[in-house]
């Protein structure tokens, strides 16, 4: 069979069990819509909270990052790994312990107030939908390539699957299916690693292989790398570019932007106990790590494979993979000097007579680990199987956050504030709703995309990090810290990030480079500057306002004390 049919079987097959999942665990109540009834264990927890929070970013959009930033993508690596450590150690057990359903439920309920709950739900919201464009896009592009459609059908046939287990199943079908996706994506990355590390360096462990010898040239291979790299005008692999603040800035924007994302702490209500819950993340690292130690290797083979394949060969000679990607818009060959070789030249690449020579090839990042395989020349079921491990990981973050959206909408907004006296039929009619129109406004998204996958979803991290996170911290370990505070500080933080990455990012992208930036500081890294400012302003505005009622006091001290999960959240505050 070919690549195509392939791509159809797998894809298919795995559609087939996503959705044979949603009709099995389909939510009956609320709560099981929610946060799955709170019986989800702790290792399928870990392996759902790892496919949710892998996403089409982490599949594929993070080593082709590295593959084209070197050093410097290790940001991404440190950021998003390193974020969970902070979620096990400070979150994730005293939100657990507290027993609500969403992140604006302990926000409203901590913060006594029900303009704190509507700040939070508007800041879900668009955390949310900011993230979810990137997961949207990545569904769209493997959907170009392999079942050669347009990116935007793509985009759509991601939202009729999405909407589907998502709608039907809640937080419960949700937590099965990601379950299930996790195998799918985790299989999807590591056999074609190991078949690229096998032929390049003879080592049949990914991890090892990025260390050892280019069989090819008998050189190490990042050696080799860095050599290919400096032959054609570009800064060694190895070397970073990125001032150090710029890459602190990153790091930490998605280190605590990952320990603020909606999507991941709704996770951790939907285990039986408090301890489950610091298991659960336990377990999530181990199977997050299995990814990310790979993903480097896979980006060093990556970029390998493309200058060896691709750099100054005849246009007219390109393998079939190239022709292939160039119909969907997302590689492009402009031959400026008239010589039908392809120039793929770094910014200091002159030729004889020491004139600049001008790049010929445009490649979208996104793209790499998807065509890796085929540069490689592996055989067409593993080409077929890194499609379906794609659109798992899209497919499977892209889930979580609409059933954040629907649950912001239907319990925070209308059970706890417009309309308390509502059925649970009708909540859960309403949550349903909520998270169709959702996927509307997420298909919108995907076909409108504010940048690729990777970077769309660092704008989510910091929006994350400039707002949820100060507030949760605080709520957790500062009896002082009040309402007036928490309000002020949330809006503060995320009002200065979003006006930075739009600024830069939407409106004035021809700017969008570190001579205009901040103190040199990206979007990407400017979370951590917001998330500073909210906590300065919750802090000053606290101390300059009443303290908030005993019982409230009372309770923060509860949600610390290691009693039963759910204790605090029946404190009458």
């Amino acid at each position: 069979m070919n690549v195509q049919a392939w791509t159809f079987l797998l894809v298919a097959s795995s559609f087939a069990l996503y959705i044979g999942i949603a009709v099995w665990s389909r939510a009956g109540t609320t709560r099981e819509f929610y946060v799955a009834g709170s019986g989800v264990s702790p290792v399928a927890n870990g392996m759902a909270t790892a496919a949710d929070w892998m996403s089409a970013a982490s599949f594929i959009s993070m080593a082709g990052l590295i593959s084209f930033m070197g050093y410097d993508g290790s940001v991404y690596l440190m950021g998003w790994t390193g974020g969970y450590v902070l979620l096990a150690l400070l979150l994730a057990p005293y939100l657990r312990k507290y027993g609500a359903f969403t992140v604006p439920d302990f926000v409203g309920d901590r913060y006594y107030s029900q303009v704190a709950r509507m700040v939070a739900v508007v800041c879900a919201i668009f955390v949310s939908f900011t993230y979810v464009a990137g997961q949207m896009r990545g569904v769209g592009i493997v959907f170009s390539r392999f079942l050669e459609v347009d990116v935007n059908v793509g985009v759509y046939i991601g939202m009729a699957i999405v909407f589907f287990y998502a709608v039907l199943g809640g937080m419960k079908g949700i937590t099965y299916t990601q379950v299930a996706q996790y195998c799918v994506l985790i299989f999807a990355y590591m056999v074609p690693a190991i078949f690229l590390s096998l032929l390049i360096t003879g080592n049949p462990v990914p991890q090892i292989g990025l260390g050892g010898v280019d069989q090819a040239s008998g050189t190490a291979l990042l050696e080799r790398l860095n050599g290919l790299h400096q032959e054609l005008g570009f800064a060694e692999y190895t070397s970073g570019t990125k001032s150090t603040l710029d890459v602190f800035m990153i790091t930490a924007a998605l280190m605590v932007g990952t320990a603020g994302l909606p999507h991941v702490i709704i996770r951790f209500y939907t285990v039986p106990r408090v301890r489950d819950a610091r298991v659960s993340v336990g377990w999530a690292l181990v199977f997050i790590a299995l990814l990310y130690t790979t993903a480097p290797a896979v980006a060093v083979f990556a970029r390998t494979n493309l200058l060896a394949n691709v750099a100054g060969r005849p246009y007219d000679q390109v393998p079939e993979w190239f022709t292939n990607w160039e119909d969907t818009g997302l590689i492009g060959f402009e031959d400026h000097n008239g010589d039908g070789r392809i120039q793929f030249v770094g910014p200091s690449a002159v030729d004889a007579s020491g004139a600049r020579i001008e790049n010929e090839l445009r490649i979208d990042n996104d793209i790499m680990v998807l065509a890796n395989p085929e540069i490689a020349g592996l055989p067409a079921w593993v080409v077929g199987l890194v499609a379906a491990g794609g659109l798992a990981a899209a497919l499977s973050t892209a889930a979580g956050l609409l059933l954040v959206v629907s649950t912001a909408v239907s319990h925070d907004l209308l059970k706890r504030g417009v309309k308390p006296t509502i059925s649970e039929r009708g909540e859960l009619i309403a949550a349903r709703v909520s998270a169709g129109a959702a996927v509307l406004v997420a298909g919108y998204l995907g076909v409108n995309p504010p940048g690729y996958v990777a970077q769309t979803v660092a704008f989510a991290f910091g929006l994350a990090a400039s707002s949820f996170f100060p507030a949760i911290i605080l709520g957790i370990f500062s009896r002082r810290t009040t309402r007036e505070g928490a309000i002020l500080g949330m809006v503060a933080g995320i009002t200065l990030t979003a006006s930075y990455i739009v600024y830069f990012a939407l409106l004035h992208p021809e700017l969008n480079d570190s001579r205009h930036w901040w103190m040199g500081i990206s979007p990407q890294g400017i979370g951590t500057v917001g998330m500073a400012v909210n906590f300065a302003v919750a802090w000053t505005v606290s101390r300059f306002t009443p303290p908030p009622p005993v019982q409230v006091q009372v309770l923060v001290d509860l949600i610390r004390v290691p009693r039963g999960a759910g204790a605090a959240h029946e404190i009458d505050a």
